[in-house]
């Protein structure tokens, strides 16, 4: 089997890491990749929103299988232009993507079928919205509509900070177009979690639990990131919980978009917030989750290319569970300097080869370049080239030795102006207090 998998991040690497593991797959592409993605793949340059040339790419590579990680080819249409030249192809169509393509959509589909979130109200202009900011009072959360690489939610914990979100997403448009209309909804207490499943749009199967970090700092402080780190699985999510995200959220849902005439194949990930009563959703995404990917693929067991290739079958039904490490896994990303804001580029990374001989540690590149030897430098050398560099992935007896194992592994790194939250997974051991 050949397969070619879409994009650039840490995300990707561990998809492509993983079903290199299977027996089925003979040559890996990925387009455009990054340097720890071109040890395992043929890296092309082909950007992930360039449907046309990727289309082409799979047509002339002869590619059994196209794996799209990022959420903006999806949104794009490119399942159904490679549908339309009978390319196989795992990921929803565009119909379906406008599930995290646009939170309006989103809840509003929610609250046609019941599936339990946050009150909202739906604004395309600013002035209506910030009146109503000071009619209900704060905390609140204020959300763009559209993509906005997971950096367009504010939880605003004072008036000044809703109307400052406010300003920015549709005055100053940060967002561009994603900020046309926006969200304000309120804002749910309790603990976060996220459930990927994968469909083919009547057989749902979920993978393990995992828990995101979003924030930028410790405890849950700064600006929303695109993912600070994750682990698996999430002792919050007990066997009853995940038992009623899937009744009453997964299934819903994608019944839902059925009754809607839109059909689900693909990876439907849940972003839940667990509330006194019961999970509500906070956020639909459309593709795998990035960087719980990285903390739940080390535990899986299954082969992946067999999975995902039945999917895009309708042969989900075969695979009534999948099979899982016992063990834990934690995924601690490593940042430039000043992300998620401006950061500086082309700083030389050390300590790789050191980590890469650590058992049950597998490094996950996301924002990297490789340099291969040259007359004055023997060596490769790997230099930064992103906000977030690396998911550091460590697998564990438990949490606790899971954390540990990994954290052991990203003190050996080092790099001008890395940094990294120092506090993930610890909300799974019981005595770690916020």
């Amino acid at each position: 089997m050949r397969i070619l998998v879409v994009g650039s991040g840490g995300r990707e690497h561990a998809l492509v890491w993983k079903l290199s593991q299977s027996k089925l797959v003979d040559k890996i592409f990925c387009a455009p990749g990054n340097a720890g993605i071109s040890q395992e793949a043929e890296c092309i340059e082909i950007r992930p929103e360039d449907i046309s040339r990727l289309k082409d790419f799979a047509r002339k590579e002869k590619v059994d299988l196209t794996v799209v990680g990022p959420e903006a080819p999806l949104a794009q249409g490119i399942v159904d232009e490679f549908n339309n030249y009978k390319l196989r192809i795992f990921g929803p169509s565009r119909s379906a993507s406008f599930l995290e393509a646009s939170k309006v959509f989103a809840k509003e589909l929610m609250a046609k079928y019941n599936v339990p979130t946050a009150d909202f109200k739906v604004f395309d202009e600013p002035d209506g919205a910030k009146r109503y900011i000071k009619k209900i009072g704060t905390p609140c959360v204020v959300k763009a509509d559209g993509l906005a690489q997971g950096k367009g939610v504010v939880v605003a914990r004072t008036p000044d900070e809703a109307y400052q979100a406010v300003k920015s997403i549709m005055e100053e448009q940060i967002f561009g177009e994603a900020g046309r209309r926006l969200i304000i909804e309120e804002c749910l207490e309790g603990q976060e979690a996220s459930i990927i499943a994968i469909t083919d749009g009547r057989t749902v199967i979920p993978l393990a639990s995992s828990q995101d970090h979003k924030r930028v700092f410790d405890y849950d402080r700064g600006p929303n990131t695109g993912g600070m780190g994750a682990y698996s699985p999430a002792p919050i999510v007990t066997e009853g919980v995940f038992g009623e995200v899937l009744e009453k959220i997964i299934y819903r849902i994608i019944d839902g978009l059925a009754k809607e005439g839109i059909e689900y194949i693909g990876a439907l990930y849940a972003g839940i917030m667990l509330t006194s009563e019961g999970p509500k959703v906070l956020e639909f995404n459309v593709r795998f989750g990035d960087p719980e990917t990285q903390a739940i693929l080390p535990r899986l067991k299954s082969d992946l290319a067999e999975v995902l290739f039945a999917t895009t079958e309708s042969r989900l039904w075969r695979y009534k569970n999948l099979d899982w490490d016992g063990r834990a896994c934690v995924c601690v990303v490593v940042a430039s300097g000043g992300y998620p804001g401006k950061y500086e580029k082309g700083k030389e990374i050390i300590g790789l080869e050191e980590v890469a001989k650590m058992k049950d540690i597998i490094i996950f590149h996301a924002g990297t370049k490789r340099l291969l030897p040259t007359t004055q430098q023997s060596t490769v050398r790997y230099l930064t080239d992103g906000g977030r560099v690396l998911g550091v992935a460590g697998l564990g007896e438990d949490i606790r030795s899971a954390i540990d194992r990994t954290y052991q592994a990203v003190e050996k790194i080092r790099f001008e102006g890395m940094h990294y939250r120092r506090d993930i997974g610890r909300k799974a051991i019981t005595e770690f207090i916020l």
